[in-house]
């Protein structure tokens, strides 16, 4: 893979022509593999012979290593995206009372207060410079790290420090000591921001989770809330944060949808769809290895090897989207009976936080497009920057004429 990440959509389409299962070197020269075909990735994900625990991950298991991986968090923080089979369902049991449909509901008034508000600032900071401003710094970012920082009760002093962490831990470039440095700083933050919620719970996540016992009379480890946390904080916001730039660059990019939109053809929930498919939040999502030898659309995959869950390749598969795919079309028909994208997981670890990210960017992209009817990128969309990983896929800043 290219650990300095870039827009995936070229090479991607280069792989997919060579077929849905494509072998890739990790950083540090750690081979692995990539599912990228939609059919073959929804298969692979829902595999009862596929685990996410890093004790089946047969070079970590047997010390071929190193220290300071820039992946070793993927692959070992405690919690539900490293859990199997009864402990994942006991760990997905105790977050899954945050995102019940009404908790999610009650969320609404909020994240429109906050939209308002946030829109205000976009406003203000464009005023400020010429007419142009970073939506992604004023909009995009603040939007869910406001709501996922509510949820878990973190104080707003904890938010800034825990974004640029997040980001830290999702770059693939990094060196060893610049990867441990930001893990030890990411669990030294929500540690404090743990601490305070025990001294003085509330009515958020985080004091759930501290407080919380199993069916069986179990408590949450003090690495598996911690691991929670780090899970609830990237997976939270970087996710949100990456589909409302996408969405925005695509609408802005495509004016003929937007206008579809406008005239009531389609809705914002289809362009939330659309562009999870059309260009998924996260490309390459660590880690997934068969517990035995595996055959995928052809391909075998060895027992233990770590695999990427290509949602990026995935979105723009000719064989499930027709030879259109990487074409942005808010009016795609879906086929019987298929999943419309994967980019937000399936099977057993499918994203407990799904709807909550839909909502937020539907909210965020209405309320957008309706007070600025004639945002356009301030720069070619070549020229955006792109983010050091291979995790993650946007653009670090959205420059936007309001």
């Amino acid at each position: 893979m290219n650990a300095a990440g870039g827009c995936p959509h070229p090479a991607n389409a280069r792989l997919l022509a060579r077929g849905a299962v494509a072998p890739v070197v990790l950083p540090g020269g750690v081979e692995g593999m990539a599912v990228l075909g939609h059919d073959a990735l929804r298969d692979f994900l829902a595999h009862p012979e596929v685990a996410k625990n890093a004790r089946h991950f047969t070079a970590l298991r047997e010390g071929r290593i190193a220290e300071g991986w820039p992946l070793m968090t993927f692959a070992t923080v405690p919690g539900m995206t490293t859990a199997d089979g009864e402990d994942h369902r006991r760990l997905r049991s105790l977050v899954s009372k945050a995102f019940t449909p009404r908790r999610i509901e009650e969320l609404r008034p909020r994240i429109e207060e906050l939209t308002e508000r946030l829109l205000d600032d976009l406003r203000r900071a464009a005023a400020a410079e010429g007419g142009v401003a970073d939506l992604r710094r004023h909009f995009a970012l603040p939007l869910p790290m406001g709501v996922i920082g509510e949820l878990l009760g973190v104080d707003t002093e904890f938010r800034d420090r825990l974004h640029h962490l997040s980001n830290q831990v999702v770059a693939t470039d990094i060196g060893p000591q610049e990867a441990l440095a930001a893990n030890r700083e990411l669990v030294e933050v929500l540690s404090a921001v743990a601490a305070a919620r025990a001294e003085r719970p509330g009515d958020d996540l985080t004091s759930a989770l501290i407080a919380a016992r199993d069916g069986d009379g179990g408590r949450l480890s003090g690495q598996e809330l911690i691991g929670t946390l780090v899970l609830m904080i990237i997976a939270g916001h970087e996710t949100t944060l990456n589909l409302v730039t996408n969405a925005v660059r695509a609408l802005c990019g495509h004016r003929d949808q937007l206008e579809t939109v406008r005239r009531g053809d389609a809705s914002w929930a289809d362009v939330v769809d659309e562009t999870l498919r059309w260009d998924a939040p996260v490309s390459y999502f660590p880690f997934r290895y068969p517990v035995r030898d595996l055959t995928v659309d052809g391909t075998l995959i060895p027992a233990g090897t770590p695999v990427l869950a290509g949602y990026s390749a995935a979105g723009r598969d000719p064989a499930a989207h027709g030879e259109d795919a990487d074409r942005f079309d808010v009016t795609r028909p879906r086929r019987p009976g298929a999943v419309r994208n994967l980019s937000l997981g399936h099977g057993a670890h499918y994203c407990l936080g799904a709807p909550l990210a839909r909502m937020e960017a539907t909210i965020a992209l209405e309320r957008l497009f309706t007070r600025f009817p004639d945002l356009a990128l301030a720069v070619p969309e070549e020229e955006l920057p792109r983010p050091a990983s291979f995790v993650g896929n946007s653009v670090r800043a959205l420059p936007v004429r309001i």
